[in-house]
């Protein structure tokens, strides 16, 4: 095997494995039933495989694994609107947050902090496509405070696993 055969597929790995911890993550948080008032509001333990990631493996490999794993949770746990709401976020979340990453004045946690903003107002936008009324943004100013708190969450525990594997990943961007 050639070297470059070698790293393919230690990359093929490594992002195999991603999807499945991000697909673990997604059926742990499936199961634990958390009431809120307004509907989408979670932690999104997924999305600690996303920051992470991005401050390892680049942004084309993170944005390869994160729209794998929503297509395999729509498909696994949902169904195609779930799909599509998880798809819009997911997009809108990456964009956001490697604008933000190469920006470079923010850290993890605040880069982490808009994208899970950024994940619900994607989510938002979809839903008002799809139900053609805008309304649905009345939900905006709570769904901003849970995605805040929840991507500083995700970026605070981001933050540590990335600081832990210091060199095992380097970036591929």
């Amino acid at each position: 095997m050639s070297t470059r055969e070698g790293k393919s597929a230690a990359r093929t790995a490594k992002y195999g494995m991603l999807i499945a911890l991000a697909f673990l993550f997604s059926y742990i948080e499936a199961m634990i039933p958390i009431p809120f008032p307004v509907p989408g509001i979670k932690l999104g333990l997924a999305n600690l495989v996303t920051i992470v990631g991005l401050y390892t493996v680049g942004i084309p490999g993170t944005a390869a694994i994160a729209v794998v794993r929503v297509v395999l949770v729509g498909f696994t746990f949902g169904n195609l609107f779930s799909m599509w709401y998880g798809l819009s976020g997911c997009i809108l979340s990456l964009i956001c947050m490697s604008l933000l990453r190469r920006w470079g004045r923010l850290g993890i946690l605040g880069v982490s902090a808009a994208g899970g903003v950024a994940h619900n107002l994607g989510q938002l936008c979809m839903a008002a496509f799809l139900v053609e009324n805008g309304a649905v943004f009345v939900y905006f100013p709570v769904l901003m405070a849970a995605g805040t708190a929840a991507g500083a969450l995700i970026g605070l525990l981001g933050g540590l696993i990335v600081e832990r594997l210091g060199n095992v990943y380097r970036r591929e961007n």
